[in-house]
Parts: structure tokens; C-alpha cells; sequence
């Protein structure tokens, strides 16, 4: 059996960190998901799915992911359901994510220029431009200011590659 999902989309509100009794963090947000087809009126539709992260991962979403961003999840679907005041079960669908990547950098304006990603252990990098590196027992800084400059830009020269680096 298998329960997997990866989805890219953008959030819809910023992500709502709380804490649990037991102080373990929690964080939900709203993905909106393109559709790959357009309706009669040749609009494009969406989905809006609830996305949960646990632990580290909720924190690091909370400080670092903001409305209208892009994003990446990869997780699992979970129904859940409960009695609502009224009496009536109340289903919830939702995705647990265990990875989230941030497909844009807080100074990219919409952009989408450069992936950086966090999934409870990888690279991201802070609003003060300080890299930062994800472990189990939190964040670790190194380095001082980023290199910003795209390392596939064409600045014009011609790019020297032989046959035999080829793939193909």
C-alpha cells in the first residue's frame, strides 16, 4: 500500500504556528494547486489543501514561508473526523507533510529564480542573508553573506564542453 502525494503551489495565508500541550510544534497552511486543464470559460481552477508540518520542519515553515510563496510538499493524505456542536460528523482532509521545499527566495519578489529547500535537514537561507544548515538538533550558521549570482547565467561566452561530457 502507498500514501504519498507531492504537490507545488503557492500559500494562500501565512503559515499558523501553535504548540501542543506536550510543547510539540504544529504549523497548517493552505496550498493553492493548479489544475492542469481549464474549465468551459477557459479559466483556470485551483485546489486549496490543507498542509500540516510537525516539529522542526513547522518552525522552519512558520519563520520562513509567507503568503503567495511557492512551495513544495511531499507527504501523505489523512482523513480525519469529528462531532461537530451540532451533531453532524465533520470530515477533514488534509496532507502531513515530512517535505517542504521553498521554490523562492524571500528577495526574489515573486520570481522563482532559485529552489531552496527544507525538509528537517538541508540548506535554506535567513532574512539577514546568513546561510544556514538544518540538523536534528537545530540551526547551525556558516558562512557570511550569499553568493546571490546565478551560476547558469549567460554572461555571452561561449560554453566549452566536450563530447565526451555529453550524455548523449
Amino acid at each position: 500500500m502507498l500514501n504519498r502525494v507531492i504537490l507545488i503551489g503557492r500559500l494562500t495565508r501565512d503559515p499558523e504556528l501553535r504548540y501542543t500541550p506536550s510543547g510539540v510544534a504544529v504549523t497548517t497552511f493552505t496550498l493553492a494547486v493548479d489544475r492542469p486543464f481549464t474549465n468551459q470559460q477557459r479559466e483556470r481552477e485551483a485546489d486549496f489543501l490543507n498542509i500540516v508540518t510537525w516539529r522542526q520542519l513547522a518552525e522552519t515553515c512558520a519563520n520562513y514561508l509567507r503568503k503567495g510563496r511557492l512551495a513544495a510538499v511531499e507527504g501523505r493524505i489523512q482523513i480525519r473526523n469529528y462531532d461537530n456542536n451540532e451533531g453532524r460528523r465533520v470530515y477533514v482532509t488534509e496532507i502531513i507533510a515530512d517535505n517542504v521545499r521553498f521554490l523562492e527566495s524571500a528577495n526574489s519578489g515573486g520570481g522563482g529564480q532559485r529552489e531552496e529547500g527544507m525538509s528537517g535537514g538541508g540548506y535554506g537561507q535567513s532574512p539577514q542573508g546568513q546561510g544556514y544548515a538544518s540538523t536534528s538538533q537545530g540551526q547551525q550558521r556558516y558562512g557570511g553573506q550569499r553568493d546571490n549570482q546565478d551560476p547558469f547565467q549567460d554572461d555571452g561566452k561561449p560554453i566549452d564542453i566536450s563530447d565526451d561530457d555529453l550524455p548523449f
